[in-house]
Parts: C-alpha cells; sequence; structure tokens
C-alpha cells in the first residue's frame, strides 16, 4: 500500500443523491486518491445507482435497512487501511489533510482519533467547535499530537482503525445525533488518545433547512450516554433536567420518552468510565452541569 493511500474515506448516507454526488466529485478531486467506501442505509432514491454510474471507482456498502451511525462501524470494518476519515454526504477533506492525518498517525502510536478543524460552507467559516475544542482543559500530552479532547464533529474525524474497532465504533442504542461522545468516552478509556489537530481540515456544507427529529435524537443521547458511561448520580441529575424541561417543551418531552424506552438497553450496556477519564470528562462539563 503506497504512503498517499494509507488513509480510506468512509461516507455514511441516506437518501441524499445530489448532495452526496458534490462529495464524490471534491474527495476525488484530493491529490492523495483515498479509497472510498460509501455506506447505504438502504436508501430508495438512487443513489446507489448513481455511485455505481458516475463514480464507479468508488465502493459501495449496500446495508439492507437503516443503521444509522453503525453505518460507519460497517464500513470501517469492510476497508483494509490503517486510518480511516469519515465523511458525511455533505463533507470533504481539504486536499493535503489525509497525508498530514496519517503522518500524525504514524509518528504517535497513542493516537487513536483526529478531530479536525473544520470549515463550513461556500464561505469557509470556522466551526465553533473549533475554539472550543483548541481551549480544552485537557491539553497537550507528551506523546500526542494536538490538545486532548473527549468530542468531535463525526463528519471532521480521522481514525485509527484498530483503535476505533478496538473501541467497539460508534454505539448501537445512538442511532445518530450526538453519537460521538461516547465514541471518545470509549477509545480513552481504553487507553487511545483523541486529540484536536488544527492543520487537519475538513470542509462540511450542511443543509440549511433543518433536519426533523435531529433535536430531540441529540438531547436523548446526552441522557443516554450519560447512562452507557458516566456514574449514576450524573445520569439521574441530566435525567432530572430533561424530565422537568419536558414539562413546557416539545422537543425535550420527545426526548424524554425515546430515552425511557431505550433505558433498560442502556443500563445493560452500562460500562462507568475509569476515574481518570471520568475526571477528565467533568473538567470538560459546563458550570453548573455536575451532579
Amino acid at each position: 500500500m503506497t504512503a498517499h493511500r494509507r488513509t480510506g474515506v468512509v461516507i455514511a448516507t441516506r437518501d441524499r443523491r445530489e448532495r452526496l454526488a458534490v462529495t464524490l466529485r471534491h474527495l476525488g478531486d484530493l491529490p492523495e486518491r483515498p479509497e472510498i467506501l460509501v455506506a447505504d442505509n438502504a436508501s430508495t432514491d438512487g443513489t446507489r445507482a448513481m455511485v455505481a454510474r458516475d463514480f464507479p471507482h468508488v465502493r459501495v456498502l449496500a446495508l439492507p435497512v437503516n443503521r444509522g451511525a453503525l453505518a460507519r462501524n460497517h464500513g470501517a470494518r469492510a476497508l483494509d487501511t490503517p486510518y480511516i476519515a469519515f465523511s458525511d454526504d455533505d463533507s470533504w477533506w481539504a486536499p493535503g489533510a489525509l497525508a498530514r492525518a496519517a503522518e500524525l498517525f504514524d509518528a504517535h502510536p497513542r493516537l487513536g482519533l483526529i478531530a479536525a478543524r473544520t470549515l463550513v460552507g461556500p464561505d469557509a467559516v470556522p466551526d465553533p467547535l473549533n475554539d472550543l475544542l483548541a481551549a480544552s482543559p485537557l491539553g497537550p500530552a507528551s506523546d500526542l499530537p494536538g490538545t486532548q479532547v473527549l468530542g468531535f464533529l463525526a463528519c471532521g474525524a480521522v481514525v485509527r482503525r484498530s483503535a476505533y474497532l478496538d473501541a467497539g465504533g460508534f454505539h448501537r442504542l445512538l442511532f445518530f445525533g450526538g453519537e460521538e461522545t461516547c465514541l471518545a468516552y470509549d477509545l480513552a478509556a481504553r487507553g487511545w488518545g483523541v486529540t484536536h489537530c488544527p492543520d487537519v481540515v475538513a470542509h462540511h456544507h450542511p443543509a440549511t433547512s433543518a433536519r426533523p427529529g435531529r433535536p430531540a435524537q441529540q438531547r436523548r443521547n446526552e441522557v443516554l450516554t450519560a447512562w452507557l458511561r458516566r456514574p449514576v448520580p450524573y445520569a439521574l441529575a441530566r435525567t432530572r433536567v430533561l424530565a422537568a424541561e419536558a414539562r413546557a417543551d416539545g422537543t425535550a418531552r420527545r426526548a424524554l420518552g425515546q430515552t425511557l424506552t431505550r433505558l433498560p438497553a442502556a443500563l445493560r450496556d452500562r460500562r462507568p468510565l475509569p476515574p481518570h477519564v471520568e475526571r477528565a470528562a467533568r473538567l470538560l462539563e459546563p458550570e453548573g452541569t455536575t451532579a
């Protein structure tokens, strides 16, 4: 495998054929010429036929049902590149970003995930998350590049494939919407470094229209992640806050209902963080949110 093809790209998509075509054109123009795999979540809009016709060099993993973020897990298992960059069907990587990511992984054996600097829209406006990641109170580590974090955007992340699979990938209960935090926790709990490296750059062109149901999914996943990995008093406190908001807010009400439906499965999968990772997670909490 040549050095410039050490990083493959996995794209999870569903019924967004036109946007996916734009992403594939950008990725196809990269100087690294990465292997690209589209993990298609049972699209019904002709996505698979479009890729086969217009992008014959792109592999398609045709999933029989919508697996949400787990499509990335399937894609990561199907590729054999040592490093994997995730794109959504509305995001792509800057020229040279994947080569830089491979250099960082090669030089830092404990590095498990790189959270990129993300630029949004045609004007390449910095995503506000960039500053939050750069200012992480976890700071640097002597054996890692960048700044240690416990959060990232999935469409702006590059992973060491072995670390990603070791941590179990994205959790099956979370589907989509804020699914990143649990993976960051699981990587850190297994000893892998998660860092923000601003010289690795991703572009994100999200649709201007809101996605129905996404705010409720994000609220649900915040609480489910607490039950999956955080101390019981903390998870109870987050649940109480959501329940209080649900009295007057429809989004919170939907999130609470979805949380309660999934709570038994979350309790079965509960695996509290090691003390040092829990301390790091507490450092990142906004003031007043810890139990």
